[in-house]
């Protein structure tokens, strides 16, 4: 106690350089947790738009579809449907049929991509439509009725209520035509699926397919992200009497947007390492200023009988108490900052289109901050340690001094 007791007093001996350290380092820390809140609020809402409208947080697959996108390597779900929806933190599994193919109305023709759905499922979850009035959106299985893009709309040159003719290839290799009504329209703000989005009954598509009952994907929704792991075993174990499935994450399904997340990360480490150079540069700086302005306190603290091991400790804990007070004066405005990114955010919509895309889905202009604690934590007592480890030069040089050279300092 007495020696922690020692290091504080010593630590204030030069006010002016611990204090300006202390903000460096604490500044430093709200900097990375505030900023790394940010990109870990902005992408988890762009995370659960992505699954929700795509792949879910976990998908089912034929064998080689994700690398393929063959529409041949479509399965029979055999009730895993709702078997998948009833297990636990499952909010709903949607079956999906994705089929290329061509639109056409009197005057246009557009490549597309048929998309069949369970109308009611979809609704509930996915973003794309679920804003859409219920008189607008597909009313059954196997009805007519098509959800299609905005662009596509008006590239056909067709209004709403207006009627086109959908031409897809099926399994036999015979080209299928039928005629849709379009029921709603959507305007995702993704330019691609604008221009090519057409939803209809799942049962319909399929007949269309000539492969009926069949799907090319089963979207599992979670209540929570943090839930694949252990709804992912129980999924593969479902699956385990059927090796030509695949249970793939979200990751793996939607490797565009897990990529470009990633690559962003990484960028993020850059900037981490230039705050570590921060700390190390101030507390070397502070510790051994401190250690050669005491040079001939040390000489005789060593000619009175200390150890060298002694003045080492009380140079380490000068680092320790100097790490902690910056830890908490770190995560107090880490807090502060994580907490007005996440209730105000940063307004981007003056400098970004609102439908910017990243990785296949749109960017948020008005970004928000989420609460990734445990990062909070593990910087903080980062920086702690770093600080104690960037002291250990200053401490061994303490340690070393020789007492008969530093009496000739008086």
């Amino acid at each position: 106690m007495d020696l922690f007791r020692l290091a504080w007093k010593n630590l204030w001996r030069s006010r002016r350089r611990t204090l300006i350290t202390l903000a460096a380092i604490g500044l430093s820390v709200m900097l990375v947790q505030a900023f790394h809140n940010l990109a870990f609020g902005t992408y988890a809402r762009m995370i659960d738009s992505g699954v929700r409208a795509g792949s879910g947080h976990i998908a089912i697959y034929h064998e080689g579809y994700v690398e393929s996108r063959d529409e041949t390597l479509s399965f029979e779900p055999q009730g895993l449907v709702e078997t998948v929806r009833d297990l636990p933190k499952v909010e709903e599994a949607l079956p999906r049929l994705y089929l290329p193919g061509l639109a056409q109305s009197s005057r246009e023709s557009r490549g597309i991509m048929l998309t069949g759905v369970h109308p009611e499922a979809e609704r509930r979850v996915n973003p794309f439509i679920k804003d859409l009035p219920e008189d607008e959106m597909v009313r059954d299985l196997e009805g007519r009725d098509a959800v299609i893009g905005q662009r596509l709309l008006d590239e056909l040159k067709i209004r709403q209520g207006g009627k086109f003719v959908i031409t897809v290839q099926s399994r036999s290799g015979e080209l299928v035509s039928e005629l849709f009504r379009v029921r709603g329209v959507v305007e995702t703000g993704i330019k691609d699926i604008d221009r090519s989005l057409v939803m209809v009954g799942l049962d319909r598509a399929a007949a269309m397919n000539g492969r009926p009952g069949e799907i090319s994907e089963l979207a599992v929704i979670l209540d929570e992200p943090e839930a694949d792991r252990s709804v992912h075993p129980l999924l593969e174990k479902l699956t385990a009497d059927r090796p030509h499935l695949d249970v793939l994450s979200w990751e793996k399904a939607m490797p565009n947007l897990a990529n470009a997340i990633k690559l962003d990360y990484a960028s993020q480490k850059v900037i981490f390492a230039i705050i570590v150079l921060i700390v190390t540069i101030g507390v070397v700086n502070t510790l051994l200023m401190s250690v050669m302005e005491r040079f001939h306190e040390f000489g005789v603290i060593l000619a009175l009988g200390a150890s060298p091991g002694k003045l080492r400790r009380m140079v380490l804990a000068e680092a320790l108490l100097l790490g902690l007070v910056a830890m908490v004066f770190g995560c107090v405005l880490g807090t502060l900052g994580t907490w007005y990114l996440a209730e105000v955010g940063i307004d981007l919509r003056t400098f970004i289109s609102e439908d910017l895309e990243f990785g296949g889905v749109v960017f948020e202009p008005v970004l928000k901050a989420g609460w990734d604690v445990v990062w909070m934590v593990q910087i903080a007592l980062y920086v702690v340690f770093l600080s104690v480890l960037a002291s250990l030069y200053p401490a061994v040089k303490a340690g070393r001094i020789v007492p008969a050279e530093a009496m000739r300092h008086f």
